[in-house]
């Protein structure tokens, strides 16, 4: 992980994008479908590969949508978080910018954020914020299946969060 000096009033933020593990098919409606046996296995997986990462968030932003909030309550589980989701309706029919603009409202206190949503939203994310230095880039280049989660690292404020100013840090699909 890259050490870089902290300008006075500069905060080294983390910031964790993550797509839902594998839902069910498609029998109820889109927001309501729940995890299959098979995502819940790979939210725990995703909660090892955090806690192993020694990533710990301050805060979750997580879509409304069923699916997303099972994901979000294996990986906490399986990392033993103890952080509160801000369940998101806005999240869940977000685009990149809508999605990019909900992160830069998260609180100034908040050092580490998991966000947990959907594609193609959270591969485009991901995508827009790092800065193509890097193996990984190329790694997470290759696709952004279900559990897939980059991890960021930068220096400022949530409001300052820009575009191609992230270090991916850690990129993972963790599976049960």
């Amino acid at each position: 992980m890259r050490v870089a000096q902290e300008e006075p009033g500069r905060v080294r933020r983390r910031l964790a994008v993550m797509r839902h593990a594998k839902a069910e098919g498609y029998e109820r409606a889109d927001h309501e479908r729940e995890l299959a046996p098979r995502g819940r296995d790979d939210g725990g997986a995703a909660g090892q590969w955090f806690a192993e990462l020694g990533l710990a968030p301050d805060a979750a932003l997580v879509s409304s949508a069923a699916r997303a909030r099972e994901t979000w309550e294996a990986v906490a589980d399986s990392a033993r978080w103890d952080v509160a989701a801000d369940l998101s309706e806005a999240l869940y029919g977000a685009g990149p910018e809508s999605a990019l603009d909900l992160i830069r409202e998260t609180p100034a206190e908040v050092t580490c954020l998991v966000v947990v949503g959907h594609n193609p939203t959270m591969a485009y994310v991901a995508q827009l914020l790092d800065d193509g230095e890097g193996d990984l880039t190329n790694e997470m280049a290759l696709g952004f299946p279900t559990s897939a989660v980059a991890v960021f690292e930068f220096d400022g404020a949530w409001t300052d969060l820009a575009e191609g100013e992230c270090r991916l840090v850690g990129f993972s699909v963790p599976r049960g």
